[in-house]
């Protein structure tokens, strides 16, 4: 059996009701059959009516129909077989995280996208926990009922916010346990189920699970090599209601591209047009020098700007700060209090103290230089390989040669103790437009970087055969 068919139903007995369909009839058809996919009524590996069937009873075309049945497939929920007929697709298992889950010390791990570490990051926060066990505040001991964020705080994150290149006012500010948890603030506020929610095809690997668990569905926009295609995002809303786009125009993203300020006015335009909520992920924040405006510069009416320290100042600083539409505060403040109830007081207080101190500011200076050491690394072991990245970006982006299959290359390059992370892994739906991997720089020290990177250039550079199973 085909994976995600293993089951088959009858042909459906549910039928859309004509009395409902309106102009253009195509489209609230699909909506009808969506409608009926997510209520239920047309559970996974049903099987549609044919489309000649479906037009008679509804005295309609079969164009209309299979214009229909098309966006449906398009959208991913439903699935053609020829000889069979038309099914609802079934839900995909979860594919899981790029990276793996635990650190295994025989394999040189460049999977999990991490920032260069090294003394200096257990230096500091020494010194910054005896700090606070010299002068421990009773609001981080006691501290209990949320939104007790004080001002000093606030004024710490409208600082930090500013470096990233995002001015806001502090009331339009939400201190959050890092960027993962932002991002689900801001979709669960402006995505109820049901909606229809935009993003880059190569996008966050935690976005479509954590759409599938919110009944949000995932429309992918297509990228290039400087990020995402403003007509495709157009097109897009022009064809059906977009409720937000979530996109990652500063580096972050899978591939690396830094979006140029041309195309950040046109996704600005074209999201100001359709009334599109914006949010946007620049995880590494004030690490970028030289970037466009974000898109909160742009256009703070709309965008939701998330940021954290996670990337770019140390692992262990779980914190961020998200600045927000003055409209969807109240709104945001609710669903934070109801998934993260507050930020971690310890965190968020020495969070601060580095803003203020210059601390933060200090290891974003150190990780560039760490990250351009190796970058260059990178340039002298894979000479003109297929990638991909930005000199300030975490990771680099490898494009697979022809012949090489993604699921092999990495089991290959398991095989020989180095993990490397799946393009698949970041898709916002099935369709991989070409095989790859993500390699992380900054996980692992400079000699394992160097051993892992020679590894993987040795397989690139090999006729694409996976390694014969000695189990």
């Amino acid at each position: 059996m085909r994976e995600g068919y293993e089951v088959r139903i009858r042909m459906s007995d549910w039928k859309p009701d004509p009395k409902r369909l309106t102009a253009p009839i195509y489209k609230s058809l699909a909506d009808e059959i969506a409608a009926a996919i997510s209520d239920g009524s047309l559970p996974g590996g049903t099987r549609l009516l044919p489309q000649r069937h479906m037009a008679q009873d509804l005295n309609v075309s079969i164009q209309t129909v299979s214009r229909a049945y098309d966006d449906l497939t398009r959208r991913g929920l439903l699935s053609g077989e020829a000889g069979r007929g038309t099914f609802v697709k079934l839900a995909q298992p979860d594919r899981g995280p790029p990276f793996t889950l635990q650190r295994v010390p025989e394999i040189i791990d460049l999977s999990i996208l991490k920032p260069v570490c090294e003394d200096i990051h257990e230096e500091r926060m020494k010194a910054a926990l005896a700090a606070l066990a010299a002068d421990l505040s009773p609001r981080i001991v006691h501290a209990f009922r949320p939104g007790s964020t004080g001002s000093r705080h606030r004024t710490a994150a409208v600082r930090w916010l500013r470096e990233c290149g995002s001015e806001t006012p502090p009331q339009n500010v939400c201190v959050t346990n890092g960027a993962t948890s932002a991002l689900a603030v801001a979709l669960m506020t402006v995505a109820p189920p049901g909606a229809v929610v935009a993003t880059e095809i190569l996008g966050h690997h935690s976005l479509r699970p954590l759409a599938n668990y919110m009944g949000v569905r995932l429309a992918a926009v297509g990228v290039d090599d400087q990020g995402i295609l403003p007509g495709e995002f157009e097109k897009l809303c022009a064809d059906e209601k977009i409720n937000a786009l979530v996109v990652q125009p500063t580096v972050i993203n899978p591939t690396g591209s830094l979006l140029p300020e041309a195309r950040r006015r046109e996704i600005v335009a074209i999201a100001a047009k359709f009334d599109v909520p914006l949010i946007e992920n620049d995880a590494l924040g004030p690490l970028v020098t030289n970037k466009p405006p974000t898109l909160y510069a742009l256009a703070p009416e709309r965008t939701f700007y998330v940021t954290s320290f996670t990337k770019v100042v140390m692992p262990g600083l779980r914190i961020g700060y998200m600045a927000m539409p003055a409209r969807y505060v109240t709104t945001a403040t609710n669903r934070h209090l109801v998934t993260s109830w507050m930020a971690t007081p310890l965190m968020e207080e020495i969070a601060t103290r580095w803003v203020e101190d210059g601390t933060a500011m200090d290891l974003v200076h150190w990780q560039r230089d760490a990250l351009s050491r190796r970058h260059g690394l990178f340039q002298q072991i894979m000479g003109p390989c297929g990638f991909s990245a930005h000199p300030q970006s975490l990771h680099r982006w490898i494009h697979l040669p022809d012949g090489h299959n993604e699921a092999d290359f990495i089991a290959h390059a398991r095989s020989l103790g180095v993990a490397v992370a799946r393009a698949s892994s970041f898709l916002a739906n099935d369709n991989l437009p070409y095989p790859a991997i993500r390699v992380s720089l900054g996980s692992v020290d400079i000699d394992q970087l160097s051993t892992g990177l020679r590894t993987v250039a040795n397989i690139l550079g090999s006729p694409p055969e996976p390694p014969l199973s000695t189990s």
